[in-house]
């Protein structure tokens, strides 16, 4: 299956996601996100532990920034839907949300730097992983 410029990665929320209120705790939401992110770079042929490993490259959160509209609960299954909105060599900007049955809960902006991850600085990322993350740019972004 080829990679679209919409990635889509379902979530079923379990009880250890959730809050003494009973609704997805704050941080998980992130935690989700991340998951599709990596789950994205895996399809387009890239493991995070092969890009360190072989290639001497860390994808790290930069920044990011993070509204919570509607809260999930117990058993809801989410979606978080995923798209590239920049890509230079050395970062990629993200906006993903978190959708139940296409109602939108939460939407974020988050900047991804490409780092060494033996010297902790930032560094460029190949040219042929770029050009994958700069085909799935959107037309208009």
């Amino acid at each position: 299956m080829l990679p679209t410029m919409n990635s889509r990665f379902p979530v079923r929320v379990y009880y250890e996601d959730t809050d003494a209120a009973g609704v997805v705790y704050y941080a998980n939401y992130l935690k989700f996100m991340e998951r599709a992110r990596t789950e994205w770079l895996r399809e387009l042929g890239y493991e995070q532990t092969q890009l360190a490993q072989e290639q001497g490259l860390a994808f790290v959160a930069r920044s990011i920034a993070v509204e919570y509209l509607k809260p999930a609960r117990l058993d809801d299954l989410l979606e978080v839907v995923s798209r590239i909105d920049s890509a230079s060599r050395a970062q990629i900007v993200f906006n993903q949300q978190v959708e139940r049955a296409g109602e939108l809960l939460v939407t974020s902006r988050i900047q991804i730097v490409c780092v060494d991850p033996v010297r902790g600085r930032v560094s460029t990322m190949p040219h042929a992983i770029h050009d994958k993350f700069k085909a799935l740019i959107g037309p208009g972004n």
